[in-house]
């Protein structure tokens, strides 16, 4: 087929007409924000929410509670808001707005879903970063270590006020993968000590692994650490001791095949068997 000159011509101002009109749309919806009444500006930024243009959406959810601060629908924008500000990977915007949901509207029938957005929130922030460890600061990995523990609390508050909460069944299998992260994290800094002659360092280290964390599957390579460490310091009662509380509890563990295992302490930073969340 045959494209003329003034064929060109008239696409190329359709084209710049459709342009025109939709800027003239957007800019035009965008003010309008101002004039909508509030089941049209909240039907307007859930829109949008479904459509994934979370930035969308948490403008006009800020533009809703600015006009409309008290009512149904600007207690549904503001949880809403925690929402795309949590999708759209602002989650400090997202937890003081999930918290400001909370102390405003603490007997809301959706309370139960903000304390576990917010324990989602900090979740999130520490998502695989124990394979990221061996990259980061001490000042990063200790940050990351305190959402874990953030995270674990927000979670035990949600089953603990909402125990028949819908949340709940899910928030508790996430406390016991961070209760594992968090043993996992400790028994990797004990082999640093251990991996670094710092004994007493990792024995302390070992111990409150296994004072803190008795379900997790560290406390197998905590006991062990501990057993080498008290070996190190001139302990061997105690040593002896911990290597008998092993073989109890956990009897295939590679240290009681051999005493000196790992000859190479370095090994234990290696060793430690990370697990992710399924």
């Amino acid at each position: 087929m045959r494209v003329t000159k003034l064929s060109v011509i008239k696409l190329t101002v359709l084209l710049t007409l459709a342009a025109a009109l939709s800027g003239c749309s957007m800019f035009h919806k965008r003010e309008n924000l101002d004039a909508l009444p509030v089941d049209k500006l909240y039907a307007n930024a859930h829109t949008s929410l479904e459509m994934a243009d979370y930035a969308a959406a948490e403008r006009v959810y800020q533009r809703l509670i600015a006009r409309f601060p008290s009512g149904p629908y600007a207690m549904q924008a503001q949880l809403d808001l925690a929402y795309a500000q949590y999708k759209d990977n602002q989650p400090d915007d997202a937890y003081s707005s999930v918290n400001r949901y909370i102390k405003n509207y603490p007997t809301s029938k959706h309370v139960d879903y903000a304390y576990y957005l917010r324990g989602l929130i900090n979740f999130d922030r520490t998502t695989g970063i124990l394979e990221r460890w061996l990259g980061r600061a001490k000042s990063q990995i200790r940050r990351d270590q305190g959402y874990n523990l953030q995270a674990f609390d927000d979670f035990a508050e949600l089953s603990r006020r909402f125990p028949d909460s819908a949340y709940a069944a899910d928030a508790r299998q996430r406390m016991i993968y961070l209760r594992n992260i968090m043993a996992q994290f400790e028994v990797y800094v004990a082999a640093f000590y251990l991996h670094n002659k710092a004994y007493i360092a990792s024995a302390d280290r070992a111990q409150y692994v296994v004072e803190h964390y008795q379900q997790s599957p560290s406390v197998a390579d905590a006991l062990a650490i501990l057993a080498h460490s008290y070996a190190k310091i001139g302990q061997p009662a105690l040593s002896k001791q911990i290597r008998s509380v092993l073989a109890l509890n956990y009897p295939k563990h590679p240290y009681l095949k051999d005493p000196g295992w790992p000859h190479d302490t370095s090994v234990w930073l290696r060793a430690i068997p990370f697990s992710g969340h399924n």
